[in-house]
């Protein structure tokens, strides 16, 4: 039989490169994109096909998906990985860094799976795994922009669930907590600015969760219950060979729990995130 074919996005480092590699090991034929595509060669010299891709360019996207579909005749699984971590209180975003969010984090998957859908349909099956956070499921001080943009994702997804089950598709989210990659580094930036990218206006009116967020680097890059991307990686391979995949997969004992949360009245989230202002 022919080797079954997945496309994913972001794939420089963290979770999409241990996606790949998974993949490859399930002898997949796997596409490995990124911006850069010196940050992927190695997964080149693995055995991975390698594609430039900007999933907030819509040239590049369908160039991507007609190349894959060329060269291989089907795309079986799509890995919606690309994304990044916009954090700071509300008032002190930009404007155009939240639009520079949302284009990463749901324009993104929404033009690739806009592109592959027609292929996926045509021959009547498919996965399309969207990686989301547990920040998709409960916000926090401070990562509004950010898990906006992930509740947005689920949302996206759980209608896409329903609208594609008629055509063999299944529409899968993968929610980890906190991973052992460099996101807390892309989320420093974020907040202070690196390059091209202008970071947040500081009010003056929230120095506490900068501190509280300096101190513990609360999302992503390690610390208490932070779980390899390794592992992120399986539940996504996990769900793209089943042949009735969970709606969901939270990924680690942080991410299982902090889903109840939002199952706790709004005052009593609301007097735990001052509780650990206060104790910060």
């Amino acid at each position: 039989m022919k080797p079954e074919t997945v496309l994913i996005t972001g794939c420089s480092s963290g979770i999409g490169r241990a996606t790949a590699r998974a993949f490859l090991d399930e002898e997949w034929t796997v596409y490995a994109t990124a911006r850069n595509p010196a940050d992927i060669q190695t997964l080149g010299d693995e055995g991975c096909e390698l594609a430039t891709l900007d999933v907030t360019d819509d040239v590049d996207v369908d160039r991507v998906v007609s190349r894959v579909v060329d060269e291989e005749g089907s795309i079986d699984c799509l890995v919606n990985n690309a994304g990044y971590g916009q954090l700071g209180p509300i008032e002190d975003v930009p404007v155009e860094q939240v639009h520079r969010q949302f284009d990463v984090n749901v324009y993104g998957p929404h033009r690739l799976t806009r592109a592959v859908l027609p292929h996926m349909r045509e021959q009547e099956s498919g996965t399309v795994v969207n990686v989301s956070s547990v920040a998709g499921r409960v916000s926090f001080p401070g990562g509004g922009v950010y898990c906006g943009s992930k509740f947005a994702l689920e949302a996206m997804t759980d209608a896409l669930r329903a609208e594609v089950d008629e055509y063999e598709i299944d529409a899968v989210l993968v929610e980890p907590g906190p991973v052992e990659t460099n996101f807390a580094d892309r989320t420093t930036d974020e907040i202070e600015g690196d390059g091209d990218v202008p970071g947040v206006e500081r009010s003056g009116a929230y120095e506490a969760f900068y501190g509280l967020f300096e101190d513990t680097q609360a999302v992503g890059g390690g610390g208490p219950g932070a779980i390899p991307p390794e592992r992120v990686a399986e539940d996504i391979v996990n769900a793209a060979s089943a042949t009735k995949p969970a709606s969901r997969y939270p990924v680690g004992a942080v991410a299982r729990a902090s889903v109840l949360a939002r199952f706790l009245p709004d005052s009593v989230r609301d007097n735990l995130y001052g509780l650990a202002k206060k104790l910060a």
